[in-house]
């Protein structure tokens, strides 16, 4: 794991602008105060808490698995309230339709007596942040609206556009207990998502923690750390990241070893792997890095920042086969061992 400490270098420092170099020592405090808020709420989970901190600055979406109980949804919440925006939950069941997440026109009376006039209603999904809990259990048809959002930031009703506000992120979760009466995400649409979070079981010594310090009185309300225009400008600076060509030699060569009909794949994916990755997976490992970079304080991308987003970046998008599923491989063991196999070496002048 790379070292929280930031990195200063000459080298690294002359990379970027006098004025970026501020902007990044900036983000990192402000990342360690978001951390250190909400600590205060939420125990554990610390892993979980920097990629979706990751994932946001990098403006991508996210999707959460886990069991329940494991406060998926305080963190979000909790999360939205420390960056001061706008936060919308939807619970998505088998009923739930296309228009109760985006809106609905009504039909309401006019300052003209005896005229109506159609009026749109906008739905849940005009907030900064969405909640979209257990989105495997609606129908293809609404889960489409919302990704479709996800996509265009956009919604289309009765002929006209509406713009969604900015910052906009979708956290949708999942539950993979319970299977009946579900409606899991094809590919394409797993596809939209920028990281795939596995929300675990907490350690021994924190669910003690959790079982003394939450039973008791009201936790004090979060301070609010930044704002959405402020967001904004640091997902600016993220994407001015620099990356040394040997990091995009690398990236490249990660997502296309996962592609079992490649020529250059090693036989162990072709035999375990029905269908790698694509190219907006190098997109999103490229974004991700630099965004964990800058909130540990590095002024350009390292190879230990691709490592440690490979895992959400890649576990929905490489599919492994029966012959993989019998010998109990999973995905995120394909990415590991192909991380390990492939070395980012920098090229001599």
């Amino acid at each position: 794991m790379a070292t929280s400490e930031p990195v200063t270098s000459s080298t690294n420092v002359s990379a970027s602008s006098e004025k970026d170099v501020a902007a990044i020592d900036a983000l990192r405090d402000i990342s360690k105060k978001i951390r250190d808020e909400l600590a205060r709420v939420i125990i554990g989970q610390d892993e979980v808490i920097e990629q979706l901190l990751i994932c946001i600055f990098a403006r991508g979406h996210a999707l959460l698995m886990g069991v329940p109980g494991l406060a998926k949804t305080l963190l979000i919440h909790s999360l939205a309230n420390v960056l001061s925006l706008k936060f919308s939950r939807i619970q998505f069941t088998p009923d739930l339709m296309p228009s109760d997440i985006t809106g609905t026109e009504i039909l309401q009376e006019t300052n003209q007596p005896g005229r109506r006039a159609f009026e749109f209603i906008k739905g849940p999904v005009f907030a900064n942040i969405i909640l979209a809990d257990e989105i495997n259990r609606t129908p293809p048809k609404t889960q489409a609206a919302l990704l479709e959002a996800m996509q265009e930031h956009k919604v289309t009703a009765g002929g006209r556009i509406y713009t969604l506000d900015q910052p906009f992120f979708v956290l949708a979760t999942q539950n993979p207990i319970e299977q009946e009466g579900t409606y899991p995400l094809p590919e394409a649409q797993l596809d939209r998502f920028m990281f795939f979070i596995h929300v675990g079981y907490p350690s021994q010594d924190e669910e003690r923690r959790i079982a003394r310090e939450t039973t008791g009185g009201a936790t004090p309300p979060l301070n609010k750390l930044i704002d959405g225009e402020k967001l904004i400008a640091f997902q600016e600076l993220v994407r001015r990241v620099p990356v040394p060509d040997h990091i995009y030699d690398f990236v490249v060569e990660l997502v296309r070893a996962s592609r079992p009909r490649e020529a250059t794949t090693p036989d162990w994916v072709k035999k375990l792997v029905t269908w790698g990755a694509g190219p907006r997976a190098v997109q999103n490992l490229i974004l991700g890095a630099k965004a964990r970079a800058v909130l540990n304080g590095s002024y350009l991308v390292r190879q230990e920042d691709i490592e440690a987003v490979a895992r959400p970046v890649l576990t929905h998008r490489i599919l492994t086969n029966f012959h993989a599923e019998s010998e109990g491989i999973t995905s995120s063991d394909i990415i590991k061992r192909l991380t390990d196999e492939i070395h980012a070496v920098p090229k001599k002048a």
